[in-house]
């Protein structure tokens, strides 16, 4: 997308934003802002992607379109609008005759309402869609713009699925390492609002060029079988189908994301993928809907991203490929089975690359997280079921980097030099890259270092045997050499009667000060 595209984009993007302050009026939550927006901009963006000959199938019913909204006022253009949710809800008008039977139309408007409750506001907001210029967002595809949105969204709100919103310079960095393939299955089990799978999409159609170097049978394949989401909760799956619909996306019956419980019998009955991409939710398994169900995991856990790293290595066909994000804790814990769980990993896949990702760029403050890559089967033979682990590298992105944010936002420069060591086959991989400064990090005074080079102990790409991972690190994948410029050296701290003393010496200084501080408020009253 070129530069001004960008900024178009965003500009576009900005004024759907800015309609929040138009539902805040009529009472709406800032919570429920972008699931109220695209109820409207759905039917919006279906009448535009239709003038322009860009859809053919799943278009809106007759009485359930843009023309029939943007010509009312008053209370019946409010009880329109709802007519028109309740029929794509159900297929059926207020006297229960069918007008539509689309599948994907009816789980995209699956139990749809509004919340507005003054005509005047939804005016406005029709008004408002009316007069953006959507001739210059066509070009580049309304999809990319529904995802900005939600991208905004998840930018502003930080809570609920927002503040494990995965960044789209690491999905569009973990796709371009993966590099999906035109006739592969690529499956996301906890998809959210479909990110890696479109993000998989249009890469697979910047090699095709749109598609035109493939025959009509792969063409089909690549709109309705080759990507499979699952998601939980039904609001975020709404979230996803549009998007997916608006990319051209439109899976099975169910459309590329199926409602449901990965963790569960949902989860089970997937078919086995060549590639898996995914950013599974944080937390342990309490029960209710969201719960580890699955009766075919080998290691019982309660920690979902165990469980649902079981699920993915499990569920790639022989040769498939994973990159998965998961927290420093699935890295080294011990309970749930985690070392078990780490060990059959190494065993059926090969894990040839971890990425130590830095902190703060996900909105969830200080959650530490690493991108796992896996290959099912080994290096030399795919349907190899043991032993498939022989060496794993390690990229240090965290250690001594910027505090993300705001400021400083993480965007794809930080991620090309790993990319550059990555994509090298495995066989000529050499370790040593100093990216960032490294050379100046100061390295650990631990037994990871010992014996190896000092220019190497500075670098951020190293490499580390099966073997020093089982023996040396019993099995924990949690490896680390550089040392962060505000870590504390424990050897400089002094023995812990000094500190004690020290502390002791400090709180005495604290009490004297509130002291006096009573004291002078005292004297005040009584003056």
């Amino acid at each position: 997308m070129s530069t001004s595209s960008k900024s178009n984009n965003s500009d576009i993007v900005q004024k759907l934003w800015n309609l929040c302050d138009v539902l805040r009026d009529d009472g709406i939550n800032y919570s429920d802002y972008v699931t109220e927006l695209v109820l409207l901009l759905f039917i919006k963006m279906v009448h535009e992607n239709t003038e322009a000959g860009l859809l053919n199938k799943h278009t809106l019913p007759e009485g359930c379109r843009w023309s029939d909204l943007s010509d009312k006022d008053g209370l019946n253009l409010l009880d329109d609008y709802k007519r028109i949710l309740l029929t794509l809800s159900t297929g059926k008008d207020s006297e229960g005759n069918t007008l539509h039977t689309d599948p994907l139309i009816l789980a995209i408007y699956a139990d749809a309402q509004t919340r507005l409750r003054e005509p005047r506001h939804l005016k406005q907001l029709i008004k408002s869609l009316d007069s953006i210029d959507w001739f210059s967002a066509q070009k580049d595809g309304l999809g990319d713009l529904y995802e900005g949105l939600l991208e905004k969204n998840a930018n502003e709100t930080k809570s609920g699925a927002g503040q494990y919103f995965t960044p789209r310079a690491l999905i569009d960095s973990m796709v371009r390492v993966i590099n999906p393939q035109a006739g592969e299955v690529i499956q996301d089990p906890a998809a959210g609002t479909a990110g890696f799978l479109i993000a998989a999409d249009s890469y697979i159609k910047a090699q095709t060029d749109d598609h035109f170097d493939l025959d009509a049978k792969q063409v089909t394949f690549q709109k309705n079988h080759a990507f499979v989401g699952v998601e939980l909760v039904p609001s975020t799956r709404r979230l996803a189908l549009m998007n997916c619909l608006l990319h051209g996306m439109e899976g099975d019956d169910e459309g590329v994301v199926h409602l449901g419980n990965s963790l569960g019998q949902v989860g089970a009955a997937l078919p086995k993928a060549d590639i898996i991409l995914a950013n599974p939710p944080f937390g342990t398994s309490k029960g209710g809907d969201a719960s580890i169900t699955r009766d075919d995991l080998t290691y019982p856990t309660n920690n979902k991203q165990l469980a649902f790293l079981q699920h993915i290595y499990r569920n790639l066909k022989p040769g498939g490929r994973a990159a998965v994000v998961l927290p420093d804790n699935v890295l080294f814990e011990q309970n749930n089975d985690g070392n078990s769980i780490r060990r059959d990993l190494m065993n059926k896949c090969n894990l040839h690359t971890i990425l130590r990702l830095p902190t703060g760029i996900f909105y969830a403050a200080g959650v530490k997280t690493n991108v796992l890559f896996f290959t099912k089967g080994s290096e030399s033979d795919t349907r190899q079921e043991e032993n498939c682990t022989t060496s794993t590298w390690v990229y240090d992105l965290r250690t001594n980097m910027p505090n993300f944010g705001k400021r400083t936002p993480f965007g794809e420069q930080y991620l090309k030099p790993f990319e550059a060591v990555y994509n090298l086959p495995l066989t000529e991989r050499k370790e040593g890259e100093w990216s960032f400064n490294a050379e100046e990090v100061e390295a650990e005074k631990s037994a990871v270092n010992q014996g190896v080079d000092d220019k190497l102990t500075c670098s951020r790409w190293r490499c580390f045997s099966r073997e020093y991972i089982r023996d040396s690190k019993g099995d924990s994948l949690d490896i680390s050499w550089l040392k962060d410029a505000n870590s504390v050296d424990a050897a400089t701290l002094g023995t812990p009667e000094e500190l004690a003393g020290e502390a002791m010496t400090e709180l005495k200084g604290a009490l004297a000060d509130l002291e006096v501080l009573a004291a002078s408020l005292a004297g005040g009253v009584k003056g």
